[in-house]
């Protein structure tokens, strides 16, 4: 069974290669950068559907991870985001929908539930995005539906919530935590636009990889939400860091971020049903951050 894998280089999906790899598939990496562990390889940009059409030829199912990723990144720059995460989006579905695709897991986002009505926010809460970004990741998922329901395309849409461990991204896009390790490594005070009670559902990458795999393995279709269950303030995650590297840099707050929500957290009842659930609390994914941020 091969598995044709988009942005299998990124941060995401070198955890999500090696999960399916020691699960036993066949995996193929098509991607603009060169994945960081030996496995069949295509460059290649999903903004064309010949490119990914022809490179898909062989696969039987599909783990669409490739897209922008940054809410601050897709506002400042909508037509790359819209054109990256809805027509980039399209092309996969499209291309699988001619090779004749088995499965495509398309990598959804809490972003697109907006502020939430009620929590723990599950797979029916209504999808209000507030930015950009969130409604970029909503597209795709109902063209996904609209597949299912003119061509049968199977397929499962994982809403990740906040994704953080080792090899996160760098760069004036990075999240808030690789920000925070950032600043404590350069003994700065940490940045926090709002008053920093916000909250957000913090699940481990590792994790994430797992919920892919088992979503590979499962013979359900829809949407399912991908975090812990539990949310943490910002200022939380800030004394969480500050406790695990024993070091206080103090906290400097800012005006909130546009579009930024007050609170989040998943229900993960559904995907329970998949035989999945998170293996690493916050604690112990911060732990193994640190460490992976100071000793790389």
């Amino acid at each position: 069974m091969r598995v044709f894998v988009t942005g299998g280089s990124g941060f995401i999906g070198r955890y999500v290669v090696q999960e399916l790899l020691e699960a036993g598939y066949d995996v193929l990496v098509y991607d603009l950068e060169r994945p960081p562990m030996q496995v069949p390889f295509i460059r290649g940009d999903i903004r064309d559907l010949n490119s990914v059409k022809n490179a898909m030829r062989e696969s039987q199912q599909v783990v669409h991870l490739a897209a922008m990723v940054s809410a601050v990144e897709a506002m400042k720059n909508p037509l790359i985001a819209v054109e990256t995460n809805v027509t980039g989006t399209f092309n996969v579905i499209e291309a699988a929908r001619r090779n004749s695709i088995d499965k495509v897991i398309y990598a959804g986002s809490v972003a697109v539930y907006g502020e939430p009505s009620y929590l723990p926010i599950d797979e029916d809460h209504p999808t209000i995005p507030k930015n950009v970004y969130g409604a970029s990741k909503l597209s795709g998922e109902s063209l996904l539906a609209g597949y299912h329901g003119n061509y049968g395309l199977n397929y499962i849409s994982l809403r990740f919530f906040n994704v953080y461990g080792p090899y996160m991204k760098p760069g004036p896009y990075a999240g808030v935590i690789y920000k925070f390790l950032e600043k404590i490594r350069k003994r700065a005070p940490l940045t926090i636009e709002g008053d920093g009670k916000q909250t957000r559902d913090f699940v481990y990458v590792r994790d994430i990889a797992k919920a892919v795999t088992k979503a590979l393995k499962s013979d359900e279709s829809g949407i399912f939400n991908v975090g812990t269950g539990h949310e943490a303030s910002i200022i939380e995650l800030a004394d969480l860091l500050f406790e695990i590297i024993g070091i206080d840099t103090g906290i400097e707050f800012f005006p909130p971020r546009p579009g930024d929500i007050k609170r989040s957290r998943a229900s993960i009842e559904k995907i329970s049903r998949l035989g999945w659930k998170p293996e690493v609390n916050l604690r112990e994914g911060l732990r193994r951050t640190v460490n992976w941020f100071f000793q790389g």
